[in-house]
């Protein structure tokens, strides 16, 4: 069976404008409507850009066409258009050459950490890098620069404010840490944190970077989405320890990017807290969570193992510290991380290569 014009016009008719009064065909918002068979798309034109309730009637249209045709029809796109143009805002973005977004399936794996000392890894080997403190609910970052006093200048512009990052250890840094005390909690709904991270994005002087990490909350949600939503993310890197629970949470998160409607490359597994070695016995590993639960999850996805982070003590006195460990090449988890730096670039590099480049996620809810 396949659907006339007239029929999605008659169906569509139905669908009522409240702010006019009136339906979105007689107040000639619907045009270009294109049928193939049971899949539909066309276009609604908003007097302004800003309509607070463009987003209720697409789903108003979509269960118009759900009541009025039948429920198997499949809405491909609606597009949005307004009468209103908006001159749009620069790019903040522009000159960012790789984004990565580094995230884990549950929080206490390390992920925090290991962004951070990728991120100074990375700037130690010429590259100019920017880290977005993504985790909105519980921001680490400032502590583990040695910056949590810091707070970045605001240039005020005709069109907006623009957030000056705060730079340290040759890394650009941005984080809602900046902005509230350490002492409160953030007790905040969905849209108020993926705000947050929008003004982040958006109006942060980012200028010319190699690569722009986004250390993100751990699990799937709201941010996430936002971030995919917002800019085209080159790929992404999962944290996990070797422990099994964490790594039936790290599936959740691969499967989540590499989703149809996401579909971000994942560039590899980082295997943190991969083995125990004491200060004093150097050359001893011991596998209190497991061992090489990632190496073997990496084979069974068929994606590359970046690096294994041990657990030494020094890691944890450099995140409290301001300090991070990659600063020193010479002890073992400075070699470490070095080397899941080097790996993670070739992988962006081969990525690049043989991939087009990803695009937004446009998401159209119909519920």
């Amino acid at each position: 069976m396949s659907y006339s014009v007239d029929q999605v016009v008659s169906a569509l008719s139905n669908v009522t404008h409240p702010g006019f009064n009136n339906d979105i065909v007689s107040l000639n918002m619907l045009s270009d409507i294109k049928v193939d068979g049971k899949s539909v798309s066309f276009t609604l034109t908003f007097q302004k850009s800003t309509d607070p309730l463009i987003a209720s009637i697409q789903k108003a249209c979509v269960k118009a066409l759900q009541s009025h045709l039948d429920a198997e029809v499949q809405v491909q796109e609606i597009k949005i258009e307004s009468l209103q143009k908006i001159e749009p805002k620069p790019n903040a973005l522009a000159k960012v050459k790789n984004i990565i977004a580094v995230a884990s399936g549950k929080g206490g794996v390390g992920k925090s950490t290991v962004a951070v000392n990728l991120a100074v890894s990375l700037a130690k080997q010429g590259y100019s890098v920017g880290l977005i403190d993504a985790d909105i609910y519980g921001p680490s970052i400032p502590k583990m620069f040695g910056v949590e006093g810091a707070r970045p200048e605001v240039k005020s512009t005709d069109k907006d404010d623009i957030i000056v990052p705060v730079e340290k250890y040759g890394v650009k840094v941005l984080s809602i840490g900046f902005f509230v005390s350490d002492k409160d909690a953030l007790v905040w709904r969905g849209p108020m944190a993926t705000n947050a991270l929008k003004q982040l994005i958006n109006q942060g002087d980012w200028g010319t970077l190699d690569y722009l990490l986004f250390d993100l909350p751990p699990g799937t949600g709201d941010i996430h989405l936002t971030l995919v939503q917002e800019m085209a993310v080159t790929g992404a890197i999962m944290i996990s320890t070797p422990q099994q629970v964490a790594l039936a949470d790290a599936i959740k998160g691969i499967s989540m990017f590499r989703g149809e409607k996401v579909n971000v490359p994942v560039l590899g597994l980082v295997e943190n807290m991969a083995w125990f070695t004491p200060a004093e016995l150097p050359n001893n590993k011991y596998y209190i969570f497991g061992k090489e639960g990632c190496k073997k999850l990496a084979e069974e996805t068929n994606i590359p193992l970046l690096g294994q982070i041990p657990v030494v003590q020094s890691i944890c006195e450099g995140g409290d510290s301001g300090k991070p460990v990659a600063l020193d090449d010479n002890t073992l988890t400075g070699i470490a991380f070095k080397e899941l730096a080097e790996n993670m670039v070739k992988e962006v590099e081969k990525r690049n290569a043989s991939l087009d480049p990803t695009r937004k996620v446009q998401m159209l809810r119909t519920k």
